[in-house]
């Protein structure tokens, strides 16, 4: 049962604002998502819902997170500013401790007389503990909260496995529950957003942002054991060779590697991967009743629907697992839009694009103001015609604690050839180059081949005055209770 407080803060909140018809925005948001969907083309996972939602708009093949881990990458999208502008390098703070006066994405729309309402989480939670709660959730940026916690967070813990005690969070971690969608806090998630659609529906003169933050596939991957039947263990792929293909990596951009993940099985590697992929079409099917609510209540045609990750995950590819390094799997996240009007159905951009593009863009289609300092680009242009080349690159960076505990600190700029990473002042931990016209995978390092100088040269041009430009004037990123500092990098 809801709590009567939201009953009454949501009444409230769609009392009537304006007159004039504006799109809604449905935003929704999966946690740790790499490709692995069908409609990117892989060849298991099964995710029909997200096919058909693909299929409505324009589907993004190069879409890349800012910074592979989730408080960073959500405070990038949700600020529209760089890592570095915004000072949020960890999970567990909140950009108000470094630039308070800025606006956020949902809070633009707030100002522009939305209903803005969450469902889960958008901001950063400790998965699995703070599910429930707002974790480190902006206040400012909602009128409403919701926070369902299910039965894999409050009845299932001491059965899931886990390959460190009493972790599951930060490590690989899974269970085959007995318990069906709708007890799972992701099904409890669909079930709040349905709730808040069909009041919305009623209010029809004031236009609603609405996010839904789901929880799957992040550790631990739990979902109901039909979504694990379909994923018969003994043919999960197994990723080989890894040792091989490190040999010509630079330590840096391994430090991610955890020595309990290197010694797995392979009986315990196609576990992992079984249950990631059932946490996935668990998720998308989710999915698949929250935009079913959409269609029965007659919104579809005036709502702008988002759907993206905030990062990708590894499942095994260089010998890493999870996320936190700026290799193509962990990285590269799935993304689509679907704006009535606006978008090409069945549209592909082959483009590089970043999840920090998604706050200019959504201004543009509701004609919302947005801050003067956020540093994406549009996408309509792309929506329009998916053809389109836009800034022509896109932007992360990791920051990792080696045994030593000294920082290293990488950058990265993908193009639509080439990924070029850095590490450490002028290269000094090495780099990295990678062909992704002949070597998709990022399997063989061309950063210190003399053929490759000239493209090296550029590309290190290019980022280096890209990560220049994300910094302050002196140099360093904000620090907690700094005030706003941002420069606009809008540049084609």
């Amino acid at each position: 049962m809801r709590h009567p407080l939201a009953i009454l803060a949501l009444a409230a909140a769609l009392a009537p604002a304006s007159a004039a018809p504006r799109c809604n925005v449905l935003f929704l948001m999966a946690d740790d998502l790499n490709n692995s969907l069908s409609c990117y083309g892989h060849a298991i996972v099964r995710t029909p819902n997200l096919d058909r939602l693909a299929s409505r708009g324009v589907r993004f093949d190069s879409a890349y997170c800012q910074y592979p881990l989730c408080g960073p990458s959500r405070n990038s999208l949700l600020t529209g500013l760089y890592p570095n502008s915004n000072g949020i390098l960890t999970n567990s703070q909140i950009f108000r401790q470094t630039i308070p006066s800025h606006i956020s994405l949902p809070q633009s729309f707030r100002l522009a007389g939305y209903f803005a309402a969450r469902v889960g989480k958008l901001y950063h939670y400790n998965v699995p503990r703070s599910i429930g709660t707002n974790g480190h959730d902006d206040p400012g940026s909602w009128e409403m909260e919701l926070n369902p916690a299910g039965c894999d967070r409050l009845e299932e813990e001491p059965d899931i496995f886990t390959l460190v005690k009493g972790q599951f969070g930060g490590t690989l971690s899974w269970y085959a529950s007995p318990r069906p969608d709708e007890r799972h806090t992701d099904g409890l998630m669909a079930a709040d957003a349905e709730w808040v659609l069909e009041r919305c529906a009623r209010q029809k003169d004031r236009p609603f942002f609405l996010a839904v933050g789901f929880f799957r596939p992040h550790t631990p991957y739990v979902a109901p054991r039909p979504y694990f039947d379909r994923y018969p263990k003994g043919e999960m792929p197994i990723v080989r060779g890894a040792a091989e293909d490190q040999k010509d990596v630079p330590a840096a951009a391994l430090a991610s590697r955890q020595k309990v993940q290197d010694e797995m099985t392979d009986d315990l590697r196609q576990q992992a991967v079984q249950a990631y992929f059932a946490s996935i079409t668990f998720m998308d099917a989710q999915v698949g009743k929250i935009l079913a609510a959409l269609e029965r209540l007659g919104l579809a045609e005036n709502t702008i629907i988002v759907f993206a990750s905030d990062h990708g995950y590894h499942l095994g590819e260089h010998g890493l697992w999870q996320k936190l390094s700026l290799f193509e799997g962990s990285t590269r996240v799935p993304l689509f839009i679907v704006a009535p009007g606006v978008s090409k159905a069945g549209g592909v951009a082959k483009a590089p694009v970043g999840l920090i593009d998604l706050y200019p863009t959504l201004a543009e289609l509701c004609g919302v103001k947005a801050p003067e300092n956020i540093q994406g680009q549009s996408l309509v242009p792309m929506l329009r015609d998916p053809a389109a080349e836009g800034r022509g690159w896109a932007f992360s960076q990791i920051t990792l604690a080696a045994k030593n505990k000294t920082a290293r600190i990488g950058y990265s700029i993908r193009t639509p050839r080439w990924r070029y990473t850095e590490w450490g002042d002028e290269a000094a931990d090495g780099r990295e180059l990678y062909d992704h016209d002949a070597d998709p995978q990022e399997i063989t390092n061309l950063a210190e081949k003399s053929e490759n100088a000239t493209t090296v040269k550029a590309l290190s041009e290019k980022l280096r005055s890209t990560r220049k430009a994300t910094l302050p004037p002196s140099g360093t990123v904000p620090q907690i209770g700094t005030n706003l500092w941002a420069p606009n990098l809008t540049d084609p």
